[in-house]
């Protein structure tokens, strides 16, 4: 993560803080799990095709948030981080609750690295080891049940016209 989109991670966090302490704010698990728009999306590995509906985030405000504060995620579930500029990501784990397996996607769709099952509220640095068009993240552990490697093409349209 660069600083500047640490920046606006933290001044994000500041505001959905904020927002929880006000009066009107509600705390139900439909508020604090919102979701974006899903698509498919599949990894060729060795095992064949694996298949996961995931959550687009494409903005700073919906990258900033991520998965934080989500009690669950389906194995057949993800989100996907979309860079629209080549960027050499970087992650943490603040407000997450789950641990998740954070997987960089490199501009072809190739899988640079995989970061497996994260420390949840960690705010360690989680590196991607080159530049990345995409980071896809799912539930912690589920990679290597999948036998999901670095080097594995994922196929989305984010990755087909670069």
């Amino acid at each position: 993560m660069t600083l500047a989109a640490m920046l606006r991670a933290c001044a994000l966090a500041f505001a959905l803080a904020a927002g929880a302490c006000a009066p009107q704010a509600s705390t139900s698990s439909s508020a604090t799990e919102q979701t974006l728009p899903t698509e498919e999306l599949t990894i060729d590995t060795a095992r064949g095709p694996v298949r996961f509906t995931v959550e687009i985030a494409d903005d700073d405000a919906e990258r900033a948030r991520g998965l934080m504060f989500r009690q669950s995620l389906a194995d057949d579930r993800g989100m996907l981080f979309h860079f629209q500029e080549l960027e050499r990501a970087s992650f943490w784990m603040r407000n997450t609750v789950i641990s998740l397996d954070i997987i960089f996607i490199g501009p072809d769709g190739r899988i640079l690295n995989i970061a497996e099952r994260t420390t949840p509220y960690s705010e360690d640095p989680i590196p991607a080891a080159g530049v990345t068009r995409g980071v896809l993240e799912i539930r912690g552990g589920r990679a290597r049940e999948l036998g999901i490697q670095a080097g594995d093409h994922v196929r989305h349209r984010i990755f087909a016209a670069h």
